[in-house]
């Protein structure tokens, strides 16, 4: 089978997710689920996704890039680092997270957003 060039835009998402203090954007593309979040200040993981999850932790990995604001994320095994505006990063399952400061986070994911925020 002969692939094709694809194109879609995050204005016009396949799906979107919403949830206490945010939602997500998200567009299937190949075989790749690309998100847009947006975070509101006073968002958390554990406040705003955890009762859609039911897990003790986020267990979605997410290899993102940080367009606005800032996010703090904890792993389970304590370790911590903070993302902002410009940041790639990579953050594997087990993990909480949380808007830092007032200004909205607004993050692009290649890899977490197929099962994030759903049951």
């Amino acid at each position: 089978m002969v692939e094709k060039i694809q194109k879609k835009s995050m204005a016009s998402a396949d799906e979107t997710r919403s949830f206490d203090k945010g939602k997500v954007e998200i567009v299937n593309i190949g075989n790749t689920a690309v998100g847009r979040a947006s975070f509101e200040p006073g968002w958390s993981w554990e406040k705003c996704v955890k009762p859609i999850a039911q897990t003790e932790s986020c267990q979605a990995p997410h290899t993102q890039y940080i367009i606005s604001g800032r996010m703090r994320v904890k792993m389970d095994d304590g370790s911590e680092e903070e993302y902002g505006p410009g940041d790639v990063g990579y953050v594997p399952s087990g993990h909480n997270a949380w808007v830092v400061g007032d200004e909205p986070c607004v993050a692009i994911d290649f890899t977490g957003m197929g099962t994030y925020a759903k049951k």
